[in-house]
């Protein structure tokens, strides 16, 4: 059976129309024929919209004047469609970082990985901020800060101390970005800036729950999976610091700054809730869900189609570790078992049954992803500092009320002997009685 396509309009805006045409009014202007402005639209000459309480396709004047004066339409200045990148490539439902597969660079450790994404060799630093620096930063954030909070803090009070943080070379940038790293954890935690790996010392921030080599493997995978994913929100917003020639600490703030939302860093959250709600009764969780028409938090994918790789790693290597909460795994297993045939469990849902299985604090998943995705963050700046600066820059289309001065008058229409008849108003919200 044939589909029947029919054309959809986008949501009319709510406007007053005074700097818009409609169709009608459009053809007499240019003194062509109906059938001709929807030509223009149809070859990406002219562009219609809707307005509340206006009949039809309406046209703003500016475009039109453009179409009259013979000006070709103007592409946006400076913007940017693909951004062509080294790092991170996502097909087929695989994940890879500079050609290796992600999963099989999860045991290597986050630092080897962040290496990796850097193109650095140099050792990371051995030793965090200091600890009053650490006690001024927890003091800003007071006692209700998320682990995020006191990220966001420890990347701007170091920055701000920070007399070279405007050089770009590669060494300096990396540098920084491990330092910068290496002391969140100490904020995150006690301060006294333990020994040991980025995971090992994370651990006892986050839980209570006693550390083992497998525990901490697990948390170590799950940062090297989250390190870096293409073009997502945070790293666009990384770039475009870094297209400004803004330093490390300018990259990782805008980074951050889209990353804490509820459809970025803070899905990892909402999955962490439904999760920890569903542990008794999983099945009867998901059937709530859907019955009220409502998304499974931690499942599916703008992305990936029918598998996140990230995921099955993760909950794989939850599947046969002992000790922690034992319920989080078997839970998970069934909400999979119930989902729709399209949906899958996705890394929020994956961070958030590591929290869960180790009890960790309620913040945990966010605060694992965040401090992972800096490292991509990083890589990313390292790539935008070799091209061309401010090339972000999209043309803003104006869509509010035109000045007085810049509303065009419409030509009289002529009428069947030849004489002007009077000058029909532009406004679509006030037809002229010609109109037909």
């Amino acid at each position: 059976m044939a589909r029947t396509h029919t054309r959809r309009f986008p949501k009319p805006i709510h406007h007053d129309g005074r700097d818009y045409l409609t169709t009608e009014q459009v053809a007499r202007l240019l003194g062509v024929k109906v059938a001709t402005v929807y030509a223009y639209v149809s070859r990406g000459r002219m562009t219609s919209v809707r307005i509340d309480g206006v009949d039809g396709s309406v046209f703003a004047v500016e475009e039109v004047e453009g179409v009259l004066e013979g000006r070709p339409r103007r592409a946006p200045a400076g913007a940017v469609e693909r951004i062509r990148t080294g790092l991170t490539l996502l097909q087929d439902d695989r994940l890879y970082y500079r050609g290796h597969d992600v999963v099989e660079l999860a045991d290597r450790g986050f630092e080897q990985a962040a290496n990796l994404l850097w193109d650095n060799e140099n050792p990371w630093p051995s030793a965090g901020v200091d600890t009053t620096t650490t006690a001024v930063i927890r003091t800003a954030g007071g006692p209700r800060a998320r682990g995020l909070d006191l990220i966001r803090l420890t990347v701007d009070v170091l920055g701000a101390r920070d007399p070279h943080r405007h050089r770009r070379d590669p060494a300096t940038v990396t540098g920084t970005a491990a330092r910068v790293i290496d002391a969140c954890v100490d904020v995150l935690g006690d301060g006294t800036g333990h020994a040991g790996s980025i995971a090992e010392r994370l651990w006892p921030c986050l839980t209570d729950d006693p550390s083992s080599p497998q525990k901490t493997a697990q948390l170590d995978a799950a940062l090297v999976l989250l390190a870096d994913h293409d073009m997502s929100a945070g790293t666009v917003a990384a770039r475009v610091a870094a297209s400004a020639r803004g330093s490390i600490y300018a990259v990782l703030g805008a980074g951050l700054g889209a990353f804490d939302g509820p459809v970025h860093g803070g899905a990892t959250t909402l999955a962490h809730r439904f999760l920890a709600a569903a542990l008794d009764d999983p099945a009867g969780a998901v059937a709530e869900h859907l019955y009220m028409g409502n998304d499974i938090p931690g499942t599916g994918h703008v992305v990936y189609r029918h598998r996140d790789p990230r995921a099955d790693l993760l909950l794989d290597l939850l599947a046969h570790t002992d000790g922690g909460d034992l319920r989080v795994v078997s839970a998970v297993e069934a909400i999979r078992r119930q989902l729709p045939e399209s949906a899958f469990p996705n890394s929020d849902l994956a961070l958030a049954a590591l929290a869960l299985r180790y009890r960790m604090r309620r913040d945990a998943a966010e605060t694992i992803f965040a401090l992972a995705r800096m490292a991509g963050w990083t890589a990313h700046a390292l790539e935008e500092y070799d091209e061309r600066r401010l090339r972000f820059r999209p043309e803003g289309v104006y869509a509010g009320v035109r000045p007085e001065s810049l509303r065009p008058t419409a030509p009289p229409p002529r009428t069947s002997a030849g004489t002007a008849g009077p000058s029909p108003s532009p406004s679509p919200g006030r037809r002229p009685a010609a109109d037909p």
